[in-house]
């Protein structure tokens, strides 16, 4: 780690050491991050991954971290954060968003909007970055990420550029290509379609208010914490076990939505992975239902 650090040094990369991150994921959870860097460009990127690969450090990247339970005891890695700094938006063509990795996606529906561009709206109030929507191929209100997304740009775990684009993604449920490949997405391309400011707006307000109205937005969460089960919803399964309000230390399962499992306050992340196995449990004794979490678990 110090000759990392000495590198990062001598070629001006910012970086944060024994940072909280707590202070970096929406669970508002998790012990220290032994190293954390801050990349402005992908030339940083490349050359950090370059240097973790050649010292056998393991590298993390990462975004708003609203998909992610970390340990209490912290991570003994070099985090890649990447957020302000890597979060430009632009218009390739009339039809094509390009948006990096850092970018907020409430930021690009945004972008779309003010553009006329209709396609993104279930996306708007998803509160992760544009890296870890393609990553997970995040979707809500009937859309996900492979109706827009066709290409990717990467870093690869030989610290070179590249990209993927059109089936290579293997996009499926809250699945793609990069869960297995090691790289690090830098930049999206999403294809979009003209359409009326105003129905973009209208169809924009009225999803975040349901996610208002059936969300427990006013605690910390990783969001929705488990997939879909085939033929079910989780958290309808949840609810008709009477799990509603069961809590582990800190950590409950939401009264206003049973599929949210939130940090009411001082939750660890022992106290979280615990509900979940007894969420699990149950509803497995109860209904024959396997139920498999959507959050990230890193240590």
């Amino acid at each position: 780690m110090t000759q990392l650090i000495d590198f990062l040094k001598q070629n001006n990369i910012n970086y944060l050491e024994n940072e909280p991150m707590s202070a970096h994921t929406t669970f508002k959870i998790g012990g220290n991050a032994r190293l954390m860097v801050l990349p402005e460009s992908e030339e940083e990127i490349a050359l950090t991954v370059k240097k973790c690969r050649e010292l056998g450090i393991r590298y993390m990247p990462m975004g708003n971290g609203s998909n992610l339970l970390v340990s209490d005891g912290g991570i003994n890695a070099c985090v890649i954060l990447l957020g302000k700094g890597f979060d430009g938006i632009k218009l390739l063509d009339e039809k094509t968003v390009f948006a990096e990795a850092g970018a907020p996606l409430i930021k690009v529906c945004s972008f779309a909007l003010e553009q006329g561009l209709t396609g993104l709206e279930f996306a708007y109030g998803i509160p992760g970055c544009c890296g870890g929507a393609a990553f997970m191929n995040a979707g809500a209100y009937g859309g996900e990420m492979k109706d827009v997304l066709y290409r990717c740009d990467h870093i690869d775990k030989n610290g070179d550029k590249g990209y993927l684009s059109g089936e290579e993604l293997k996009l499926s449920y809250r699945h793609s290509a990069y869960y297995d490949n090691g790289c690090i997405v830098t930049g999206l391309y999403l294809k979009l379609k003209k359409g009326d400011k105003e129905e973009i707006r209208a169809k924009m307000k009225d999803l975040m208010g349901r996610r208002k109205d059936k969300q427990p937005l006013e605690y910390p969460s990783a969001g929705s914490t488990f997939k879909r089960p085939e033929g079910y919803f989780a958290g309808a399964l949840i609810e008709a076990c009477g799990l509603k309000g069961k809590s582990v230390g800190g950590a409950q399962v939401s009264e206003k939505h049973a599929g949210f499992v939130i940090n009411k306050g001082g939750a660890t992340c022992k106290d979280v992975l615990e509900l979940c196995k007894y969420v699990c449990d149950t509803v497995y004794e109860k209904h024959g239902v396997k139920l498999e979490m959507e959050i990230r678990v890193t240590h």
